[in-house]
C-alpha cells in the first residue's frame, strides 16, 4: 500500500472505533444518572449491540457484498448514524431514547466487517499489514475516553449531575458525519458477488459451518465461547457506572487501560500460542475473568484501587486470550471452505446470542441488588456473580476440552 491509502485506511479505523468508545462505554452510567433508567432498561439499551450483530449479516450478505461498493454503504450507515445520534444526544428519558440507540447499533455493527472488508481489499498480505491499520481503531477508543475524562471531564461527578455526559452522543454525532463524509473518498471496493448469484440464509448467518460441531473439542469450545459472553456482558454494562458511582477520578479515561493492554497482549500472543498451546491459553483468559471481578468485587476508590486498575489492565489477557485465539483455533479448524462461514457462526454466537443473554441476566442481578435507601448499589455481591460463573466455565473447558496442537501461523 502506498502512503496515502495507508493513512485513509489508519484514520477510517481510528474514526470507526472513536464513534464506539465515544459513547458505548459511558452508556449505562448516562442512561442511569441522566435518565433514571433501571438496570433492566439498560441492559435493554446494551442488547441493541447485540441485536445489531444478529442483523448485521443480513445487511452484508443481502446488500453490501451484492450491490453496492463497501465503501458508499459505509458513508450513508455512519451518516444515517449520525443522524440517530443526534437525536439520542437530544432524548429526555430512556422511552425516546431506545428507538434511537436500537436504529443506531443495527446501522453500527455491519460497518465493523465493512471496514475490514475495504481495508483488506487494498492489502496484497493482509497477516502483515492489516495489524498496522487495525490498532489506529484501538487509538481511537483510547483517544475518545481520554477527552471524555481528561480534557471535557464529562464523566466527573459534577459533570455527571450537570447532564454534561450527553455530550458524548453530540462528539460521536460529529464524527460519524465525518466518517460518513470521508468514507465516500476512500479506494473502491465493488461487491465480492453478482447480483444473480444466489445466497442462501445458511451462508449469510455462517450455518454452513454447524457441520464443525461434530468435532467435539470444537462443540466444548463453541458452548464456552457463548457462556464466556455472559460475564463479558456485565464488563460492558456496568464497569463504568461502577467506578463512577464508588468515587473513582476520570473512570471513563482510566478504562483506556484495558485498550492499551489489549495491544500489548496482542503482540503477545503469539509467544504464548507457541510455547502453551491453545487450551492453556484460553483457560488463561478465562481464569482472568474471574480474577478481574474479584478484584472489582473487593477493590475500592480509597486506598484498595491499585485493585481496580489491575482489574481494568486484565482486559487484554480476558480479550485477546479468549476470543483472538479462539477466532485463530476457529480458522484452523474450519478448514479453507468454511472459514468465512465459521468466523461468522463465532460473531452470531458470541456477539449476538451470548451477550444478548449475558446482558439481560446482568440487567436483571444489577437491579437486585439495588440499594433502595441510597440509589447505590451493593456491587461487591453483583460482582461475586460473574466471577463465579467464569471460573464454573473455566473448571468446564479445562475438564472437557481435549489438548490438541494448534499451530499459528499468522
Amino acid at each position: 500500500m502506498n502512503i496515502t491509502t495507508k493513512f485513509q485506511l489508519s484514520f477510517m479505523m481510528f474514526l470507526e472505533f472513536f464513534i464506539w468508545g465515544g459513547w458505548f462505554v459511558t452508556l449505562g452510567t448516562f442512561l442511569g444518572n441522566n435518565l433514571n433508567a433501571s438496570g433492566g432498561e439498560i441492559a435493554q439499551a446494551f442488547s441493541t449491540q447485540s441485536w445489531g450483530a444478529i442483523i448485521a449479516p443480513f445487511i452484508i450478505g443481502l446488500i453490501a457484498d451484492r450491490y453496492f461498493n463497501a465503501e458508499r454503504i459505509l458513508g450513508v450507515l455512519h451518516l444515517l448514524g449520525a443522524f440517530l445520534m443526534y437525536r439520542m444526544y437530544n432524548a429526555t428519558d430512556f422511552a425516546v431514547f431506545y428507538p434511537y440507540v436500537l436504529g443506531y447499533m443495527i446501522l453500527y455493527m455491519p460497518t465493523l466487517a465493512l471496514v475490514n472488508s475495504i481495508s483488506f481489499n487494498q492489502m496484497t498480505d493482509p497477516a502483515k499489514e492489516f495489524s498496522f491499520v487495525r490498532v489506529f481503531g484501538t487509538i481511537g477508543w483510547i483517544v475518545a475516553g481520554l477527552i471524555i475524562s481528561y480534557l471535557f471531564l464529562w464523566d466527573s461527578s459534577e459533570g455527571i449531575q450537570s447532564g454534561l455526559l450527553k455530550n458524548t452522543f453530540l462528539m460521536v454525532a460529529i464524527a460519524s458525519a465525518v466518517l460518513g463524509l470521508f468514507s465516500f473518498t476512500l479506494p473502491k471496493t465493488p461487491p465480492k458477488i453478482s447480483k444473480d448469484e444466489k445466497v442462501s440464509l445458511s451462508g449469510i448467518l455462517g450455518l454452513d459451518a454447524l457441520k464443525l460441531l461434530k468435532d467435539k473439542n470444537f462443540l466444548i469450545f463453541f458452548i464456552s465461547s457463548v457462556l464466556i459472553c455472559i460475564p463479558l456482558a456485565f464488563y460492558y454494562q456496568n464497569a463504568n457506572p461502577f467506578l463512577s458511582e464508588i468515587g473513582v477520578n476520570n473512570p471513563t479515561g482510566k478504562m483506556t487501560i484495558g485498550q492499551a493492554s489489549e495491544v500489548i497482549f496482542m503482540l503477545l500472543l503469539p509467544y504464548f500460542f507457541t510455547k502453551f498451546g491453545f487450551k492453556k491459553t484460553i483457560l488463561v483468559g478465562m481464569l482472568a475473568w474471574t480474577v478481574r471481578y474479584l478484584l472489582f468485587a473487593y477493590g475500592n476508590a480509597g486506598d484498595l484501587t491499585f485493585m481496580l486498575i489491575i482489574g481494568i489492565a486484565l482486559h487484554g489477557i480476558c480479550y485477546d486470550f479468549f476470543f483472538v485465539s479462539g477466532q485463530i483455533y476457529t480458522d484452523t479448524k474450519a478448514g479453507e471452505k468454511y472459514k468465512s462461514a465459521a468466523q461468522g457462526l463465532i460473531t452470531l454466537a458470541t456477539y449476538g446470542v451470548g451477550m444478548l443473554i449475558g446482558f439481560w441476566i446482568a440487567g436483571k442481578i444489577t437491579d437486585t441488588f439495588l440499594l433502595e435507601d441510597t440509589g447505590g448499589h451493593a456491587w461487591e455481591s453483583i460482582w461475586i456473580y460473574p466471577a463465579g460463573f467464569a471460573f464454573v466455565v473455566f473448571i468446564l473447558f479445562m475438564l472437557l476440552f481435549k489438548n490438541e496442537k494448534i499451530t499459528y501461523s499468522k
